[in-house]
């Protein structure tokens, strides 16, 4: 039976993850080249798509009847699936040398792409009510947006220029602290389901945290830093804020288990 929360829930995923698919459709464009115009369009076609999604999710309520949102989060399913094809697609050219000279990194191709299959992969989750146990959820929720982040410093060190040293070696140390973040992790998740306790999963999520906001608020001064443009750099500021967004909705996602943890000890 779909209620209120699986509106509320619906919602918010389609909200936040639209507009990011949107803001792929933009970055991936722009590393394109001139004569990509077969690619240059289809990204165009992509902008477009996701910007009516995000509109449309914006105009239903908490009120909507849930078995609209159902069918609109099967549209959107649709879609991602769409977009997720052609950043492979993409990814597969440039790994075989036919984009030379284009400034789309592989790994960003990938990233974006990893992105499109976790947004795919909830609205399922969602549609199905197949939500994942709490302590698998915290772990899984955690080796990808750990490894997301540790993307996001290895781009700011590369799309900086040399001459920002400072800057430069802060976002490389970013990187290997999310990288051995990362690590830690997934030898949590080699050990489950012994190593799902909660003192063990709250120590984990406590741990990430502090990290995450250590790098939200280096994302937040470097995107202050480019729109006031006193830094040397080729990051979009739009794509600034992007990565910014991504670390605050992961640090929404941290806080979420830690208050379900929290409840779970007091139920249990």
């Amino acid at each position: 039976m779909l209620d209120q929360a699986f509106v509320v829930r619906s919602l918010e995923e389609v909200r936040f993850w639209s507009r990011i698919m949107k803001e792929h459709s933009l970055f991936l464009k722009l590393g394109f080249r001139c004569e990509d115009t077969q690619l240059i369009n289809e990204a165009n076609h992509f902008y477009v798509t996701f910007e009516a999604i995000e509109n449309k999710a914006n105009a239903f309520t908490t009120g909507t009847d849930p078995n609209v949102i159902k069918r609109f989060n099967e549209e959107v399913h649709t879609a991602t699936s769409y977009i997720w094809a052609f950043k492979r697609k993409v990814l597969g050219l440039i790994l075989t040398c036919q984009l030379p000279g284009a400034n789309n990194f592989p790994l960003l191709v990938d990233h974006v792409s990893r992105e499109a299959n976790y947004f795919r992969n909830r609205l399922a989750e969602l549609n199905t009510g197949q939500l994942e146990p709490l302590a698998d959820a915290i772990i899984d929720e955690n080796v990808f947006f750990l490894r997301i982040m540790a993307d996001h410093a290895k781009f700011i060190s590369h799309l900086l220029d040399p001459s920002e040293r400072q800057l430069v070696e802060q976002a490389n140390n970013f990187s290997q602290e999310f990288d051995t973040l990362l690590y830690q992790a997934r030898d949590l998740e080699s050990m489950r389901p012994q190593s799902q306790t909660v003192p063990l999963l709250d120590q984990f999520l406590d741990q990430n945290r502090v990290s995450v906001k250590s790098l939200r608020d280096f994302k937040k001064t470097a995107k202050d830093l480019i729109d006031a443009c006193r830094i040397k750099s080729i990051i979009h500021p739009l794509l600034a804020d992007h990565v910014f967004r991504e670390a605050e909705h992961f640090l929404v996602i941290i806080d979420m288990f830690e208050r379900s943890l929290t409840d779970h000890q007091k139920s249990s």
